[in-house]
């Protein structure tokens, strides 16, 4: 079987599902609207092509205006013409707005299409054209799939579908418990890309609330990423007093964050949308507690209570509380890490999603379309 993927090359959970889809015996082609910034598909030994499309961007006005026009144009001629030559057995856009579009327009059957987040909770509302183009896109759409219920519910809005549940999970055997040196400090971590829709703002200054309940221990905040608000955050931890005490590391190789969340005493995620929580997963897998944000995303990876604890969005004291809880005992971080895990094992498994999704494969090219 081979897939036409018509996705983000720079994505890491593009990446994921191309290089696990093939090591399972499914031929991938890799059809990307950005360049890749690295060697890696090539390494990988799949088949990468490119269209530049949104170098459009860069002008104004009418130029734009016809820059997108055309741009979208040539890139679905460009898709053709691979189809032609590839002669895949299904078409798989993973993202429903330009991706899912440029997808839709080539007009190949079967077509799968993926939401994965703001291209269902943000871009339909951004304008009538937007909501109208993702109506169009599921529309032309054989199976509509997404990686979690709720932004299953999010994307019927737009469509009178079956949609599918395809969780990204992680590989448990890559995310898991191990033996980090650690001292007596404890260690609040964050694992997101620094914008503001990840409320790193939020979790700064309920860690300053954190530092006051507890003059006598040690904390540190750590923050794992990279991204445009991070001069801003960088200041706002100046401003709050905290410049040696919130530590800003950067990005990391994905293969390095089992490091991280092992040395974090409790992995602090508190978004104001999440369409899934990939990184309350993972913290989980390796038996580290959460405290999460009630976006959408987290509800549903997180059991409150018993993983961790979920917080009102926005509410820095009802962070620095939860938190407080895993200060004050130790063995309640025990007990919600090994339950994390069991959970990420039960639901969230790498493999068996990687299963679940070429099994709808399957059935899609044995003519079971929706």
């Amino acid at each position: 079987m081979k897939v036409l993927m018509v996705a983000d090359a720079r994505s890491v959970h593009t990446r994921r599902w191309a290089v696990s889809l093939q090591e399972r015996g499914i031929g991938i082609v890799l059809f990307s609207l950005y360049p890749s910034p690295d060697n890696f598909f090539a390494e990988k030994d799949i088949a990468l092509h490119v269209f530049d499309l949104f170098t459009y961007k860069q002008y104004r006005g009418i130029r734009a205006l016809t820059g997108m026009l055309s741009g979208h144009a040539a890139a679905v001629s460009q898709l053709k013409k691979l189809i032609r030559n590839e002669s895949p057995d299904i078409l798989h856009a993973h993202y429903v707005t330009s991706f899912g579009l440029v997808a839709a327009l080539a007009g190949f059957r079967p077509f799968l299409v993926s939401v994965w987040g703001s291209d269902v909770y943000e871009f339909p509302d951004s304008s009538l054209i937007n909501r109208l183009s993702v109506k169009y896109v599921l529309r032309r759409a054989d199976r509509i799939l997404s990686t979690s219920h709720v932004m299953a519910r999010r994307t019927s809005r737009f469509t009178g579908k079956e949609i599918a549940v395809t969780p990204f999970g992680v590989d448990i055997e890559k995310f898991k418990k191990i033996t980090v040196k650690k001292d007596d400090t404890f260690v609040v971590g964050n694992v997101k890309t620094l914008s503001p829709k990840y409320g790193i703002d939020v979790l700064i200054r309920a860690f300053r609330m954190v530092k006051d309940n507890n003059p006598n221990l040690k904390t540190v905040l750590v923050i794992v990423g990279d991204g445009p608000c991070r001069n801003e955050y960088i200041g706002l931890a100046e401003e709050l007093g905290m410049k040696d005490d919130v530590k800003f590391i950067g990005k990391v190789p994905n293969d390095k964050l089992l490091w991280y969340y092992n040395s974090f005493s409790v992995s602090v995620s508190l978004s104001d949308s999440e369409s899934f929580g990939v990184v309350a997963v993972e913290a989980m897998a390796c038996c580290c507690p959460v405290v999460v944000s009630d976006a959408d995303g987290f509800t549903e990876v997180v059991e409150d209570g018993v993983t961790g604890f979920i917080v009102p969005k926005r509410d820095p004291s009802a962070a620095a509380a939860a938190i407080q809880k895993f200060i004050n005992d130790p063995v309640l971080r025990d007990r919600m890490g090994a339950a994390g895990r069991e959970r990420v094992c039960r639901f969230y498994e790498w493999n068996d999603n990687v299963s679940g999704m070429i099994s709808i494969y399957n059935e899609v090219c044995d003519g079971g379309r929706s």
